[in-house]
């Protein structure tokens, strides 16, 4: 009986602590930035750390805009938010995308994308449509947004139109969008050849790389999933591998 008083005890711990965030960071952003006209907002770093009760951690980049519509969006590099285990696990694959964009109609996306290809991608204000030597057409910023070429990489990695075309379609039905996929591998997201190429140095994919932490981390899945749904469950709730709950 004692132990059967301890384990409910535990039990009863985890849920709450489950549970103990309502709001994610970005949802109390998206409040506080409610007089902004336009911004984006990247998910730009990761952290789990603690084993039987893991802390998930995340790091935005924000690019806002100014009232004025000709200025240069600013940037804000965040400092690390505590977020819950069930957010976490939303966003798992989104970072180095664009998780949340709103745009000076006011109209606010939650819909993962590609960085940029909310509000400053296809926007005539920023730039236009050119075609390189091979024939194939993709996105220059004009040269007083240069930076905004610089802050989503696109030296390297420049936005095509034939993607920025299936990334409307996927916004338009509520889906993620990731990039083509080559040799198994996406072209966005949390291991993508993007973000491996120009974020190598981020505290998850440093942490990923290490066999004993994705051993502990796969345990620790495998143990949550046990204990809420047991071995012969029935049903379970699926989930989204790129949005969150509005």
């Amino acid at each position: 009986m004692k132990y059967a008083i301890v384990i409910f005890s535990i039990l009863t711990l985890v849920a709450c602590r489950s549970n103990s965030f309502e709001k994610s960071p970005v949802d109390e952003m998206i409040r506080d930035m409610t007089d902004v006209p336009a911004y984006s907002i990247i998910l730009y770093d990761m952290d789990q750390a603690g084993n039987f009760y893991p802390e998930y951690k995340h790091q935005y980049r924000i690019i806002k805009e100014t009232n004025d519509a000709d200025s240069i969006p600013e940037e804000e590099l965040t400092g690390w938010y505590t977020v819950s285990e069930n957010f976490f696990n939303q966003n798992l694959d989104n970072m180095g995308m664009e998780i949340v964009s709103k745009n000076r109609d006011g109209e606010v996306s939650k819909t993962a994308a590609p960085p940029g290809y909310g509000n400053y991608v296809g926007n005539p204000q920023y730039g236009q449509w050119q075609q390189g030597a091979n024939g194939e057409t993709f996105w220059s910023f004009y040269g007083k947004y240069a930076l905004l070429s610089s802050l989503f990489n696109m030296a390297s990695f420049p936005a095509r139109r034939s993607y920025y075309d299936d990334y409307r379609g996927y916004r338009s039905s509520g889906r993620p969008y990731y990039g083509p996929t080559v040799n198994n591998r996406r072209t966005y997201g949390t291991n993508s050849s993007y973000t491996t190429t120009t974020k190598p140095n981020t505290t998850w994919r440093t942490k990923t790389s290490s066999r004993s932490f994705r051993t502990s981390t796969s345990s620790q899945r495998t143990s949550r999933s046990s204990s809420r749904f047991g071995s012969s469950s029935s049903s379970s709730r699926s989930r989204s591998s790129g949005g969150f709950g509005k």
